[in-house]
């Protein structure tokens, strides 16, 4: 029987994302719409199949089929990042994080010092996050050595240390890298992030990594897709280890991959499984392997420039307007636009604009004064709007709304937030925009 008969209340929550997703614009950059053939490919059989180990070494027996698909994903992944030929790939990881603690565990010892991106800055959690509670940082300090209070769980297991971006430019400032990894010899060092705009330069990231006597993992969970493109910048090849997640630009489940030379892909396997993980999730490696697929196509190239194209003129049109760009623009998918000259923080401008129809996020931003949980900026990202066929024309638009909806809610910014919520959604200018919007989406449908 069908879902609508079987369990009728979690088929209407369904259908209500599914209207969301079709009328509201989804701008968070980590976000993306897969096709119905990645769909179907999650939704298949392969979600009932248990296959701890590795292609030809399975510890369940029946598992010829995931032999074979799994063998399909490597296939598929070896060519589109143009993975050297004595390195070898890891599908099976859940998620990114998955994937960083599986190196983790394979290349370091508890109580390493592992070096990374300050996650106000862009960094990721994953990469290690502690602080210390009420404690203001100073943002012309570059170094950051963390506080009593571990987030992540690598911040428990490790010594973190982690590097902040230039005040004056907000982009990485490499000698200041260079100089905190000779000053703190990590066993590690890690690029990559949630919130950082600009081109990574792998070559000077190796260069230090090798100086200091570190590793170097390349975390491009982000701009996989826009570097499987060849619109970005590759790591592949250039650092020591290279993790991704898949649903993002690449557009191809959810889910992670690994590369890495052979003889370290063999600890990561077996950091993966027995380390820390069971069985891989059969269905998801399925959508990962359509989705793969579809990037191998030129298509795929047009739509990575297109991307681009788009947060470009997204992030041209908000300057425009008189936002504050982090870093002046953007060299990927993602635009994170500070928000203290307008008067309104990321919390309150993000709400306001998914009542208006734009989906965004609040995000903490360089030289952040603010709580994470109502911090400076939001930010946005140009994915899943090219996945609808969007082009400049509309990101100049989009732009122009979300400028509509800040000069409306400015006077409001002094309220709590649940009287501020109140009165946003019975603003006329509000709802007129996310009339139009919808109207908007309607003219680029998703395949649903």
């Amino acid at each position: 029987m069908k879902l609508d008969k079987t369990d009728p209340k979690v088929f209407n929550i369904i259908e209500k994302e599914e209207e969301q997703q079709q009328y509201k614009l989804s701008m968070i950059p980590s976000e993306n719409f897969f096709s119905q053939s990645v769909r179907q490919a999650v939704g298949s059989v392969f979600m009932h199949k248990y296959s701890e180990g590795n292609i030809g070494a399975r510890y369940y027996e029946g598992a010829q089929n995931v032999d074979e698909l799994e063998k399909l994903a490597i296939e598929r992944a070896s060519q589109l990042f143009k993975i050297p030929h004595n390195w070898a790939v890891n599908v099976q990881a859940l998620a990114g994080s998955n994937a960083n603690l599986a190196v983790y565990l394979a290349v370091l010892e508890p109580g390493d010092t592992l070096m990374g991106m300050y996650l106000p800055d862009g960094g990721h959690l994953s990469h290690g996050w502690s602080y210390e509670p009420k404690k203001k940082q100073d943002p012309n300090q570059l170094v950051y050595t963390g506080g009593s209070r571990k987030v992540h769980l690598t911040s428990k297991i490790f010594n973190v240390v982690q590097y902040k971006t230039d005040p004056e430019t907000q982009q990485f400032n490499y000698d200041e890298v260079e100089k905190i990894a000779m000053e703190h010899k990590p066993k590690l060092i890690i690029t990559g992030g949630t919130a950082y705009p600009r081109e990574i330069d792998y070559y000077k990231m190796k260069q230090i990594a090798e100086k200091s006597g570190a590793l170097y993992m390349a975390d491009i969970a982000h701009e996989a897709g826009l570097i499987a493109a060849g619109v970005n910048y590759s790591p592949v090849g250039i650092a020591d280890i290279v993790t991704m997640t898949t649903h993002k630009t690449l557009r191809a489940a959810r889910g992670s991959i690994i590369l890495a030379p052979k003889e370290l892909i063999k600890k990561i396997n077996r950091a993966v499984l027995p380390g820390f993980q069971g069985g891989p999730f059969n269905n998801n490696i399925a959508g990962i392997t359509v989705g793969l697929g579809e990037a191998l196509k030129p298509e795929f190239r047009k739509y990575a420039e297109q991307v681009l194209k788009n947060a470009g003129a997204l992030a041209y049109q908000l300057n425009k307007w008189k936002f504050d760009v982090v870093s002046g623009g953007t060299d990927k998918h993602l635009v994170l636009v500070n928000m203290t000259n307008k008067g309104i923080f990321g919390k309150k401008t993000a709400r306001a604009l998914d009542h208006a129809g734009i989906i965004c996020n609040k995000n903490t931003m360089p030289q952040e004064t603010r709580s994470p949980l109502d911090p400076s900026a939001i930010r946005l990202g140009t994915p899943w709007v090219t996945t609808r066929g969007m082009k400049e024309e509309q990101m100049l638009k989009i732009a122009d709304y979300i400028n509509g909806v800040v000069e409306e809610i400015k006077g409001l910014a002094d309220l709590e937030f649940d009287m501020f919520e109140a009165k946003v959604k019975e603003l006329t200018t509000i709802k007129r925009i996310a009339g139009e919007i919808k109207k908007l989406c309607e003219q680029f449908p998703l395949e649903i």
